[in-house]
């Protein structure tokens, strides 16, 4: 019995979309989209608030109730140093201080008993001048006392170390039982919420960034792209290789980024046609690049290609090994299992 021409003709068409569906993985398309052509600069990711805790007081590390990571809340405890040495000053000024009072009110008394004798002419004018010397020094001798005792408690309460504000801990720089003098770095924090990127910029380009309005950061490891909020070109340059920093706010509710990691940025100056393979598509193998093509039958093979620059958000340009209109997998591990196992069928 003969197929009928038309009925073979819709076969034909259907072949390829049959074969893609039947397929493990998801598939993507190359093709030439309008994306941002402009500059490309590397940049580190920095915090506009970053707080290394140091120790006030030297003593005895007791307590570091953080780790790496750890979220902390704004006057949270989080180490504390052995105060023992600060306790035994407290209790000495605070000695001085009650003998400084006794001293006092015997001042007191005397200074009133000269005043009588005075107005009886008892005693001289210069004894009532005498008394009163003495009970104003000894006024100032409270007062010193008293101001001992309240820096003595201050330093005390400096053996408590409270996070200075909301945000995450990026290290840990003692241990429990370490020695810490004074102004030895415990905990290093950062807000979230603050960070940023900070871009090298050569002189030759820099008017070029000035009129950038937007700008687009990838953060290579993470296969991230995140738009920019503001750009800053801040005014100050480096006189031995003229480069420039340019800042670029971060949006706030991100996640997986933390100062010191490396980025690149890429200032959008106008849009021109590139072809373009999906992100998730390629593969790296050592020094080899490439992606797992499908053809129309369904077929499929690992093909190395050469990228140009990442374009728009999900994208890389390719400059050779692809053609327009050729699908690739979008989960290269599913279909490299999948190529072996036609190879073990065969």
């Amino acid at each position: 019995m003969k197929i009928p021409t038309i009925k073979l003709f819709m076969a034909t068409l259907l072949l390829p979309q049959v074969a893609a569906a039947a397929l493990p993985f998801a598939t993507g398309l190359v093709e030439y989209r309008p994306v941002g052509g402009g500059y490309a600069a590397e940049a580190l990711v920095e915090a506009g608030r970053e707080s290394t805790v140091a120790a006030q007081v030297a003593g005895r590390v007791l307590e570091l109730r953080v780790e790496a990571g750890d979220s902390v809340k704004q006057g949270q405890p989080i180490a504390r140093i052995d105060d023992s040495e600060t306790r035994q000053s407290v209790a000495g000024n605070q000695a001085q201080a009650a003998q400084a009072q006794a001293n006092l009110s015997n001042a007191q008394s005397q200074y009133e008993r000269a005043k009588l004798l005075v107005a009886r002419k008892f005693v001289s004018q210069s004894a009532l001048d005498q008394a009163r010397a003495n009970y104003e020094a000894a006024q100032a001798q409270v007062s010193a006392a008293r101001a001992g005792v309240a820096q003595a408690s201050a330093t005390r309460s400096f053996s408590v170390i409270n996070a200075p504000f909301t945000g995450l801990v990026s290290a840990r720089h003692a241990q429990i039982g370490d020695m810490a003098s004074l102004g030895r770095p415990l905990v290093t924090l950062f807000d979230p919420a603050t960070l940023r990127v900070v871009a090298s910029v050569p002189q030759s380009r820099l008017d070029e960034v000035r009129k950038v309005s937007n700008a687009s950061v990838e953060f290579t490891g993470q296969g991230k792209w995140i738009e920019a909020i503001s750009i800053t070109v801040l005014p100050a340059a480096d006189s031995n290789t003229h480069i420039s920093r340019v800042r670029l706010d971060l949006p706030k509710d991100i996640s997986g980024i933390y100062p010191g990691m490396f980025a690149r940025v890429h200032f959008a100056v106008g849009n021109q046609k590139k072809l373009v393979v999906p992100l998730p598509a390629i593969v790296r193998r050592s020094e080899v690049t490439g992606v797992y093509v499908v053809d129309a039958r369904g077929r499929v093979q690992f093909r190395q290609v050469r990228l140009g620059e990442a374009a728009d958000q999900g994208y890389s340009e390719v400059l050779t090994g692809l053609s327009a209109g050729e699908q690739v997998a979008l989960e290269p591990v599913k279909a490299g299992i999948y190529l072996k196992g036609l190879g073990a069928r065969d």
